[in-house]
C-alpha cells in the first residue's frame, strides 16, 4: 500500500508545485501563465503593478483602451513598431506572446485605475488646453479631443492620453513627427505643423488634466 501512495503523493506534489509557479512565473513563452500574473510579475518591471508607472521613460497603462493595448503589442511583435524604445524594450518582450495573451494582458491594464498628477505651469497648461480642445487652426492643426474624447479618455484604437507623463507624450510626437517608428497612423500627418512650444504644452496639460 505505502508502495503504491508514494508515486501517487510525489505526482500530487510535482502538479501542486506546477501551479504554484505559474502564479509566479515569467515565462513570456507559456501562454498557461494567467494574464494579471504577467502582468505582475514582468510588465510591472517598467509600468508598475497597477499601470501607473513612475518612470517617464515608461508610458503609463492604467485605464488604457484595451483596442490600443492589443494593437501596440501586436505591433511590437510583428516589429511594425520601430521607435527606438519600443524595439529596444518590447521587441524581446512580446515576441512569444500568443493573441490570447495580449488580450489579457490588455484587459488587465484598462481595468486599473489611473492616478491624477500634480499640476503644472498654469500659462502653459492653459495653452495646452486650448489646442488640445480646439486645435491651431492657423497652422492646420485639429483638435486633440476629436481622436482621443473630450476627457482624454480615448476611443477604441485612439489612446487614452490624460495622466500620461508629459515627457513621454513629447517623445512620441517627436517620433510621429520626425521618424517613420510608427507607420500605420494618423499621427504623422497631424503633427507635422506642431511647433516644440506646441508639444510641450499639450503635454503638460494632459499630464495634469485637471477636472
Amino acid at each position: 500500500m505505502k508502495k503504491t501512495l508514494l508515486p501517487l503523493l510525489a505526482g500530487l506534489a510535482v502538479i501542486a508545485s506546477g501551479c504554484s509557479n505559474l502564479e509566479r512565473s515569467r515565462d513570456l513563452a507559456n501562454p498557461n501563465v494567467p494574464a494579471a500574473v504577467t502582468a505582475m510579475q514582468v510588465c510591472s518591471n517598467c509600468h508598475g503593478i497597477d499601470g501607473n508607472s513612475v518612470s517617464p521613460n515608461f508610458p503609463r497603462l492604467a485605464g488604457q483602451q484595451t483596442a490600443y493595448l492589443v494593437a501596440q503589442l501586436q505591433h511590437f511583435r510583428s516589429h511594425e513598431r520601430a521607435d527606438p524604445p519600443g524595439f529596444v524594450y518590447m521587441w524581446g518582450i512580446s515576441h512569444h506572446l500568443t493573441d490570447d495573451q495580449i488580450k489579457g494582458l490588455a484587459e488587465y491594464f484598462a481595468k486599473q485605475v489611473p492616478k491624477p498628477n500634480a499640476p503644472g505651469d498654469a500659462q502653459q497648461m492653459a495653452a495646452g488646453k486650448e489646442i488640445y480642445e480646439k486645435g491651431v487652426p492657423e497652422q492646420n492643426v485639429i483638435a486633440c479631443a476629436a481622436c482621443h474624447g473630450p476627457k482624454a479618455q480615448g476611443i477604441e484604437a485612439f489612446p487614452r492620453l490624460a495622466y500620461q507623463h508629459a515627457d513621454y507624450i513629447v517623445k512620441q510626437l517627436d517620433i510621429f513627427q520626425h521618424t517613420q517608428g510608427r507607420p500605420g497612423t494618423p499621427m504623422e500627418a497631424i503633427t507635422h505643423p506642431l511647433t516644440g512650444e506646441n508639444k510641450q504644452a499639450i503635454a503638460a496639460y494632459l499630464q495634469a488634466f485637471p477636472d
